[in-house]
């Protein structure tokens, strides 16, 4: 199978995927975002047709049908409309029909910032986190508003962590 890795190529992740005899793709989506948004207004910069144009082809330029599944993390949080859905639609597009998908999102509503973290798979049991730094989110995602945004998908699966996060299983 071939997996897509927004976290970024990190050992652990690639010891354990390459190991069942995956390849893997790997990206750092936070790094792509800061380096096409981060100057100014981070969300506001995502309207850019320009910038959000190159951002696109730099973070997600692969051809249709080419994964088996995407590792997405916490990341889609951090879009701005409409770039969000842009960006699930090319998801939508990479992932070849029946692969899943993973990502997270941050259930609490009322707060200013929230932590994020590069993601590591240290075993079939365990997800690693490493700490970033907090990031104010581009918005908060209830149940509603996750089956609204993957509604092109055939499926969507929720589940609420100890840790305040909504893990999210889509089915392509």
């Amino acid at each position: 199978m071939s997996i897509l890795d927004l976290a970024g190529a990190n050992q652990a992740t690639i010891s354990f995927l390459t190991g069942y005899g995956h390849r893997l793709f790997s990206d750092d989506f936070m790094h792509q975002l800061d380096e096409c948004f981060g100057e100014g207004d981070f969300y506001a910069n995502q309207a850019n047709p320009l910038m959000s144009g190159k951002f696109l082809d730099t973070a997600l330029g692969f051809g249709d049908g080419l994964f088996d599944g995407a590792l997405v993390w916490d990341t889609l949080q951090f879009l701005a409309n409409p770039l969000l859905q842009t960006v699930v639609n090319k998801l939508h597009r990479v992932l070849r029909p029946g692969s899943s998908m993973l990502a997270f999102f941050h259930a609490e509503e009322r707060v200013e910032t929230i932590p994020t973290y590069s993601y590591r798979i240290g075993d079939h049991r365990t997800i690693l986190l490493q700490g970033r730094g907090r990031r104010r989110p581009a918005q908060f995602f209830n149940n509603r508003s996750l089956e609204k945004m993957f509604q092109d998908f055939e499926s969507v699966k929720f589940f609420l962590t100890r840790d305040h996060l909504r893990e999210v299983i889509v089915r392509r």
